[in-house]
């Protein structure tokens, strides 16, 4: 095995303390024999939920040998919380310890500066590698394996049963569910994410009348009984007059595919997706089940085609279930906050959707911009277009009512359209229920002390008011509230981002991604450039020249010195293969990362900002 810088790695430090350890603080010192990966990871972040799900298998492989740590760096003020960290690992099955570290000690100790970053700590208590982003479970595996090897023989490496101790069970009828409908009879389908089914409810929302889905994670069609989800979360009624063979259109998250539900017998069918997660260079349009999807997390019908929240492409698609076809709809898959016509808009992992009373918006839940975006419907006076409402960006969140243009929501993942033509939002990490009118372009709060909605489902009264049904997922249940005529005003509180900018100097600033090719593998360059970088920013003046596409994963950038500070969004992609000849056919994996750096302005600031994608800087 080739050598490697020996650096000691720092200690794991939180004030927010360990979780699934029973109880007890753990050192490097304790894990010392073992191989350890650190996943800095923050509940937000759909990038860190694939992360979760890659490490699975390598985890489940290497279980004596292996300790995952998760090192929780939140973005978010919400994920700042002790308890909202404690459902989240219970909400993602997270099955190894998780350090919680709200002020980003360990974050800053390891210079972490993207989410989901991974480091892996050989037996001895020495940093080996970093890797930036998803797709490295295999370039891990590796190296795992190598360092297995290595330290087995040279008496270092410590087998055995790693500190995971498993949280009690909580028992209930529903746990973190997702979204719901209303259906015809007036009974509540639910989306039981955390049980991997769906739950039918009486009027009450509390009596379990039925469930779809054995309850037990997986990819199954078939009869109620025995059918099988993955943390389903948004659902869609087919509209009157459809006759389709289902009722019920399901957005399977983690089984990255849209499913079909009968309501007559709960027989579940696959209409989009293969179950495997969509990657650069996957195609973006064709037969549903032969094109890859990526964490579907609402689901609406808009405009004669099932509007898909493709939370995990920061993009919206389509399915069309009469040419049973599925293709990109809005969106580059570039992360942020751009309004413009549909194939130029940028998204941040939309997780909400639902359609204006005339069928002229779709009203958009833009979570990691904390912003109510819409889309307006293609006529044959104009192209559909994206625009936004309510937000700002990545790094600007908060609670505040008032003028749309300076209101504040925090990563909401719901929309409801209320009777009067106004939306209901689901302010997911502000524990409310917020309301846009767009005829006064004001916001105002609606209810407070919900505790991480997740959506709303509208029921009319035969008094001709209305009530509305909120999912608070985090406390396992469905609310009923009555819409009041006057919404509630509470005190404003603007946030930004816990993350420091990077102080860099006005002018020439070298961008380099680090990337190694894991060991046994080299960069695919038999069909063009195996690499891609995409440079942008915001705004856009920042960048006096450096902007755009290339294959070169270094670049120099010239920063204006007329703008005191803002934000450079890198894309980094690379594909690698195996380097041996002897293979006939050998594997490919791909590595990408998003990052999103703020930076500052000053003189005598860096002049080189490396980021690491896969290896060691």
């Amino acid at each position: 095995m080739a050598s490697r810088a020996r650096v000691r790695a720092p200690e794991l430090v939180g004030a927010g303390g360990w979780l699934n350890t029973g109880g007890k603080d753990l050192t490097l010192a304790d894990l010392r024999g073992k191989i350890v990966i650190a996943d800095f990871w923050t509940f937000c972040c759909i990038n860190c939920l694939h992360v979760l799900d890659e490490l699975r298998e390598l985890e489940e492989k290497h279980r004596d040998t292996v300790v995952i740590v998760g090192v929780h760096s939140p973005k978010f003020v919400h994920e700042a919380d002790h308890q909202a960290v404690v459902d989240a690992v219970a909400r993602y099955e997270v099955a190894h310890p998780v350090l919680d570290d709200p002020e980003l000690v360990t974050w800053k100790q390891y210079a972490v500066r993207a989410w989901p970053t991974l480091v892996v700590i050989d037996p001895e208590g020495y940093v080996v590698a970093q890797h930036a982003g998803e797709g490295h479970a295999h370039a891990i595996g590796r190296l795992v394996e190598e360092l297995e090897a290595e330290h087995a023989a040279k008496g270092t490496l410590r087998r055995g049963d790693g500190p995971y101790v498993p949280p009690e069970p909580a028992a209930g009828a529903l746990k973190f569910p997702g979204k719901a409908v209303r259906l015809p009879d007036g009974h509540f389908l639910v989306a039981d994410s955390g049980h991997h089914a769906l739950v039918e409810l009486a009027e009450d929302g509390e009596t379990v009348l039925r469930r779809i889905g054995d309850g037990v994670r997986g990819l199954v069609d078939g009869p109620a009984a025995s059918a099988r989800f993955s943390e389903p979360q948004g659902l869609a009624l087919v509209p009157d007059g459809l006759d389709l063979g289902y009722d019920v259109v399901v957005a399977d998250t983690v089984n990255h595919a849209l499913r079909g539900v009968r309501l007559a017998d709960g027989t579940v069918t696959t209409l989009a997706g293969t179950g495997q997660q969509w990657w650069q260079g996957s195609a973006t349009a064709g037969p549903a089940g032969e094109v890859d999807l990526s964490s579907p997390w609402d689901v609406a019908f808009f405009d004669g085609r099932v509007w898909i929240a493709m939370a995990g492409v920061h993009q919206l698609w389509a399915f069309d279930p009469a040419a049973g076809t599925v293709a990109v709809a809005a969106g580059t898959t570039n992360e942020g906050l751009v309004d413009g016509p549909v194939a130029e808009a940028w998204f941040a992992q939309p997780s909400g959707l639902a359609v204006s009373a005339d069928g002229e918006r779709l009203w958009v839940a833009d979570s990691e911009t904390s912003a109510l975006r819409w889309v307006s419907r293609e006529t044959a006076e104009r192209p559909a277009a994206v625009h936004t409402a309510v937000g700002t960006g990545l790094f600007d969140f908060g609670i505040r009512d008032g003028a749309a243009g300076q209101a504040l929501l925090q990563h909401p993942l719901g929309v409801t359209v209320l009777p009067d033509g106004s939306v209901a939002v689901a302010d997911t990490y502000n524990h409310a229920l917020r309301r846009f009118d767009p005829a006064t372009d004001e916001v105002s709060t609606l209810a407070t002390d919900l505790r991480e909605p997740s959506g709303a489902v509208l029921v009319p009264g035969e008094d001709g008011g209305a009530d509305i049904v909120v999912i608070e997922s985090a406390r396992h249940r469905l609310t009923r509230l009555r819409l009041p005529e006057e919404a509630v005003r509470v005190e404003s509180v603007a946030h930004r981002t816990q993350r420091a900018a990077t102080e860099v100097a006005p002018g020439a600033l070298q961008l380099d991604v680090v990337f190694r090719a894991p060991s046994g593998q080299k960069l695919d360059e038999r069909y063009g450039p195996s690499t891609r970088l995409l440079v942008s920013s915001t705004p856009p003046e920042l960048l006096v020249s450096g902007a755009g596409k290339d294959s070169a994963l270094s670049r120099e950038l010239v920063l204006s010195a007329e703008v005191g500070e803002g934000v450079l969004h890198v894309s980094a992609m690379a594909a690698s293969c195996d380097d041996d000849p002897a293979i006939e056919y050998p594997a490919c994996h791909v590595h990408q990362q998003d990052w999103g750096v703020p930076v500052k302005l000053v003189a005598g600031g860096a002049t080189r900002l490396p980021l690491v994608l896969a290896g060691m800087e």
